[in-house]
């Protein structure tokens, strides 16, 4: 083989590579640029969660936890999965449902204590 044709396949593979590498940014840029939309609560997700915008709306006898003490504490804004630094209205990102934004004062079953900062 000649020098030429070894370094343009050593060409094609670097360039073919940066691309490959680049492919997965370009879409989290694309994702985090698209505007987010507010979850409905018939998702197959939010149903299999139990996930309201409103938590008078949360079935406790499927949920039972969402009717303990601690329980009645629980909403969307104060869960680590709810992103308060991106809410906008009473709406924020949540972490379980992907481009998708829930209500600050919503329930899931996915509830997990936001951390004190």
């Amino acid at each position: 083989m000649s020098q030429t044709s070894t370094c343009s396949r050593r060409r094609f593979m670097g360039t073919t590579a940066k691309w490959v590498a680049f492919i997965p940014a370009a879409g989290l840029i694309a994702r985090g640029a698209a505007a987010q939309t507010r979850l409905e609560e018939t998702h197959p997700t939010a149903v299999a969660l139990g996930y309201r915008h409103n938590v008078a709306d949360v079935d406790v006898t499927r949920f039972p936890k969402r009717n303990t003490p601690e329980g009645k504490t629980q909403f969307c804004d104060n869960c680590i999965h709810y992103n308060t630094a991106e809410e906008q209205d009473g709406w924020a990102p949540c972490a379980i449902f992907p481009g998708q934004t829930v209500a600050a004062k919503g329930w899931c079953n996915v509830w997990v204590v936001k951390p004190a900062t």
